[in-house]
């Protein structure tokens, strides 16, 4: 469930939405990070930046779900997103996991707004990435047949350490990693439970 053994091609082919998804990271990274004029604009255009949000520039309620700080922060989510996603979009359908990815994406980025300071500045779709982990502990919780007891505890180990890790590394957005688990989790105790 959790390995990949499909060729490129058949990755992409599979997992369209995933697919996409990696394609914006990469291209909005190369974009942000190139020694030419629009770079900087671009990143600051696009970040998740409190005050402008509460001004009215709500797009960036969005967009920061796709950009990313750095090389090292782009790969580890797009890596996550690779090993961790694929499983939902299968069991979900490329609409129903685009809708869950982008709402608890969005939600992560609400509560940043609404508990971080107006000085807040944030980038990355790790909150989207808890949100999928908060999906497969309702799927854990409330429909157990739905996965084996193996990818069970994988998942569950997984979400775990990423959120223990939330509180130990720097430069972590906190609010984001819980709310986007938490709306992750509410989701999908909405659709599987009994």
């Amino acid at each position: 469930m959790f390995t990949r053994t499909e060729s490129f091609r058949d990755f992409t082919r599979l997992y369209p939405v995933i697919s996409l998804i990696i394609l914006l990271h990469i291209l909005l990274y190369i974009a942000t990070s190139l020694p030419v004029f629009p770079n900087r604009f671009l990143f600051e255009l696009l970040s998740g930046v409190n005050l402008f949000i509460a001004e009215g520039e709500y797009w960036r309620l969005v967009t920061p779900i796709f950009m990313h700080a750095g090389f090292a922060h782009l790969l580890f989510n797009s890596f996550s997103l690779v090993l961790f996603g694929p499983a939902l979009e299968q069991l979900l359908g490329k609409t129903k996991f685009t809708l869950i990815y982008l709402t608890t994406g969005i939600a992560a980025n609400i509560a940043t707004l609404a508990l971080e300071p107006l000085t807040y500045t944030h980038v990355g779709s790790s909150g989207a990435i808890f949100g999928l982990f908060g999906f497969y502990i309702a799927i854990v919780v409330f429909q157990k047949a739905m996965m084996s007891k193996e990818n069970s505890q994988t998942i569950m180990t997984i979400a775990v350490i990423g959120l223990i890790m939330t509180f130990l590394q720097s430069n972590i957005n906190i609010t984001a990693h819980i709310f986007g688990f938490i709306a992750g989790f509410l989701i999908g105790a909405g659709l599987y439970r009994k």
